[in-house]
């Protein structure tokens, strides 16, 4: 069956190479683009921006940082946010607001979905950072709750000190969950002390790894700020863990082994969104043209079934020498602030929550 997005290309296509024999393609095209319409991207991932795709009210759903976002089995695109007001707002894909619930996660930062029995659930992480009223940052202990999609709480995952597996003087700071086929919990904890700390499906503790102090430096992990399942190989599904101060990702089997790392160099990455043979990913900050991280140069990151970065919409075209990528920065017309997550619809439109934002919604990147 043809997708809706391969069916408005495929027919888009047509439609330009008739134009194209009466000699006037570039006047059509321009006319058929609106101008408020922008179009990102490299290669064969080129997407439209559409910032005001979120039909809210600042007002009666005010946000602060929309951290991430999941898509549920019924379509509805759920988004986490840090303003207790409204901690998940649920949408529609056009943008319209379904629901909203949630008062009780000041520092809401990530949220994975997994299904059980044929039901979703949502694993929703506070990592403990937050904005008081005055807007001074305070800390608190992070924790990770499990939901239904109506908010009941299953359980909740508190500090590893309470197990004996942290010292008294190691924090926990949870900012990212993802659930392994056999139900398997993973917590990164990236605000904290970098570990990846494994529980089973009830919340009861397996193992960790990651953190600073392995003999083999590439075992450690520096802000693990996300975790995702990579299903891409399914007879051997990975663990793909954000080391963001080092610009890349590193991938562990599950049960905790070092396999390799993915260099993304000049990008301060989220955490990876595996969809098909692509991986996706929220790039926080880019470097300048020195070397330096900057705010406000955040864009989107887009590797294929070989871990190449072929597009980086809101960024510049990547460049390889010698197999090797060079570091990427912030296209010079900013698109976005700082990406901190993708979800990807089955049209493999892209939904991006940003981080620092001026309290933007998220912003959709509809593919052409």
């Amino acid at each position: 069956m043809i997708s809706r997005r391969n069916f408005i290309r495929n027919s888009s296509m047509a439609s330009a190479l008739t134009v194209a024999k009466t000699g006037f393609a570039f006047s059509i095209l321009h006319k058929n683009l609106q101008p408020e319409e922008t179009l990102i991207g490299h290669g064969a991932f080129k997407y439209k921006v559409d910032k005001g795709w979120a039909k809210i009210s600042v007002n009666s759903n005010p946000l602060a940082n929309c951290h991430e976002m999941v898509q549920d089995s019924k379509g509805r695109l759920i988004m986490l946010g840090d303003n207790t007001h409204n901690n998940i707002l649920v949408f529609d894909q056009s943008g319209k607001l379904l629901d909203y619930w949630g008062s009780g996660w000041p520092g809401g930062h990530g949220l994975s979905i997994s299904k059980e029995g044929g039901e979703d659930f949502l694993l929703i992480v506070d990592c403990g950072w937050y904005q008081d009223r005055a807007g001074n940052w305070k800390s608190q202990a992070g924790q990770v709750v499990k939901t239904d999609l109506n908010g009941r709480v299953i359980f909740t995952i508190g500090h590893p000190r309470t197990i004996g597996i942290y010292k008294d003087n190691e924090p926990f700071m949870p900012t990212e969950t993802t659930v392994a086929p056999n139900g398997d919990i993973y917590v990164a904890d990236g605000y904290g002390s970098d570990y990846i700390i494994q529980y089973n499906s009830k919340g009861q503790y397996i193992r960790h790894f990651g953190g600073h102090n392995n003999s083999n430096r590439e075992h450690n992990l520096v802000n693990a700020h996300g975790v995702a399942i990579d299903y891409r190989d399914k007879n051997k599904p990975t663990l793909i863990c954000t080391s963001r101060e080092e610009n890349c990702f590193k991938v562990f089997s599950l049960d905790g082994k070092f396999m390799y790392r993915i260099d993304t160099p000049g990008m301060y990455v989220c955490r990876a969104v595996p969809d098909g043979d692509n991986i996706y990913a929220g790039v926080c900050w880019s470097k300048d043209a020195a070397g330096e991280r900057k705010g406000d140069t955040g864009f989107v990151t887009i590797l294929d079934g070989s871990n190449k970065v072929i597009s980086n919409p809101g960024g510049n075209a990547p460049v390889y020498v010698n197999n090797v990528l060079k570091p990427t920065l912030q296209a010079p017309d900013r698109v976005f602030n700082h990406c901190h997550d993708v979800c990807v619809d089955q049209d493999k439109n892209l939904y991006i929550c940003q981080w620092n934002a001026n309290h933007s919604a998220p912003v959709k990147l509809t593919r052409v």
